[in-house]
């Protein structure tokens, strides 16, 4: 029996081309108009212009970013001090860099003052407290150069967590990175009074 149109699988298009070369730079509105046409895929821009295409997270990172995530937003949840995002949402730092980290906090006077149709779009501003964490193809000095980044750009606290090395590195301004090796958890300090990170399921065993 001969093949019909309606029995052949369907072709599925990716709408994200890119030349094969390294430094691709895009301007905000090129970049915007590539997430919403990629939305399954994690964009970030540098403040040169400099596009980064992130692939999916794996199984065992997605698991361990989606406890730091339920962690946070419970908290938030009960404390009602603010609002908490996940990696989905997209911060314009000041220096024009287009970042979205693992996890983000910002008070609720500062989300209050953001006008509902700005919410639609990228926040123009950097959270107050910030989460990375590494995965196996992340190289480290490069999550390092971000949470500098961050720091630079108005966030008051940052954490970088490896889960394969156990190792912790606490971003504050104006004062050295703490390292902690395989802290059973973390304080959210004055950032976020009264949060404290269960690590259990986040750093590997």
């Amino acid at each position: 029996m001969s093949e019909t149109t309606r029995d052949r699988p369907r072709t599925l298009s990716i709408e994200l081309k890119l030349p094969l070369r390294r430094g691709l730079r895009v301007s905000e509105r090129v970049f915007y108009a590539l997430c919403r046409a990629n939305r399954d895929l994690r964009l970030e821009r540098t403040a040169h212009g400099e596009l980064i295409v992130m692939a999916p997270a794996c199984m065992d990172s997605g698991m361990r970013n989606a406890s730091l995530t339920a962690q946070l937003w419970t908290w938030n949840r009960n404390a009602g001090l603010g609002v908490a995002f996940d990696s989905s949402a997209g911060f314009i730092l000041p220096n024009t860099a287009i970042r979205g980290p693992d996890a983000a906090w910002m008070p609720r006077e500062r989300w209050d003052a953001i006008p509902p149709k700005e919410r639609r779009r990228f926040g123009r501003l950097s959270p107050d407290f910030v989460a990375e964490l590494r995965s196996p193809s992340d190289a480290i000095e490069v999550l390092r150069e971000k949470m500098r980044e961050y720091l630079e750009q108005g966030v008051r606290l940052g954490w970088l967590i490896d889960p394969e090395s156990g190792e912790v590195e606490i971003y504050r301004p104006d004062r050295p990175v703490e390292t902690l090796v395989r802290p059973a958890s973390l304080s959210g300090e004055d950032v976020l009074p009264g949060f404290v990170l269960d690590l259990t399921d986040i750093l590997a065993p």
